[in-house]
């Protein structure tokens, strides 16, 4: 499975109905979420929902990752338990203020990889709070970590900043977690938009997360992911950035390595696939 982030689909974790939706989808990634969209009462519920899903995983024609509850709430060691196992990709973590806490969870995944043989999962840390925006660059360094996302309704509150569709104290923490994101070597996803009936807004804001750097967009419903796909498209410096790539490490391989470096930055298999499948947008 490739991994693009011009989409990342958020599922009710406790709907067997949005579940079962989710297996046509084409989001580049559809995120099975026990967070914010379900009640304390059906998180058990959903758990069992999707690890009953996750056997299923060759229906899904996206990536397929989960998103746990927050490092705060203690929720996440039942989480982890529940769906970590052969047919996952990534575990999305929200609300994640340190490396240290990432760095806790990561350790948790890893104990149960090796129980399930289910090799190595991907991290995906939403930047949510002030202590998060601050600690971006060394959150987004750690261990597993391929992309960060941001979420702009959380950071807001905790800044005691009320929601606009603009908000003007957001746009410092927005254009800043790219630019740590970059400097870690990983991508950045932006933040949802909430009016699900204001499809121009969604793309102007598809237009400015672009021109922020970020590579993609947290969306909440199906219709918005043409609008997504659209105007995340990868422009002419990520496609010969990713032709470069793509280049250097099937030469690599023909030398019998695997891992090697392009413009100083290593690159492995990671990489070569996430190169490969832009140059393939293309060709569609």
């Amino acid at each position: 499975m490739t991994r693009l982030f011009r989409s990342l689909l958020f599922v009710p974790g406790n709907n067997p109905r949005f579940l079962e939706k989710a297996k046509s989808i084409p989001a580049d990634i559809v995120c099975f979420d026990l967070e914010d969209s379900v009640p304390d009462s059906e998180k058990h519920n959903a758990r069992k929902l999707i690890g009953e899903a996750l056997k299923s995983r060759s229906q899904y024609a996206a990536s397929i990752y989960v998103r746990t509850n927050s490092p705060a709430s203690g929720k996440i060691p039942d989480d982890l338990n529940a769906v970590v196992q052969k047919g996952i990709d990534g575990i999305v973590i929200p609300k994640v203020n340190t490396a240290k806490e990432l760095q806790k969870i990561v350790k948790m995944m890893l104990t149960l990889e090796k129980k399930r043989k289910t090799g190595r999962l991907s991290v995906i840390p939403s930047i949510e709070s002030a202590q998060g925006v601050v600690n971006t660059y060394e959150i987004a360094s750690c261990n597993r970590v391929e992309a960060v996302v941001f979420g702009v309704f959380d950071l807001l509150n905790d800044m005691r900043i009320e929601y606009t569709k603009q908000p003007e104290g957001a746009k410092y923490s927005r254009a800043k977690v790219p630019v740590d994101a970059r400097a870690a070597g990983v991508h950045a996803i932006d933040a949802i938009w909430q009016d699900l009936n204001d499809k121009e807004g969604l793309k102007q804001d598809c237009v400015i997360g672009k021109q922020l750097g970020y590579v993609g967009k947290s969306i909440i419903h199906p219709d918005q992911i043409a609008v997504a796909h659209d105007l995340f498209a990868p422009n002419k410096s990520e496609l010969e950035w990713a032709q470069k790539v793509c280049d250097t490490y099937v030469k690599s391989t023909k030398k019998g390595r695997g891992a090697t470096v392009v413009d100083g930055r290593m690159i492995d298999e990671v990489h070569y696939k996430q190169a490969k499948a832009l140059l393939d947008l293309v060709k569609e």
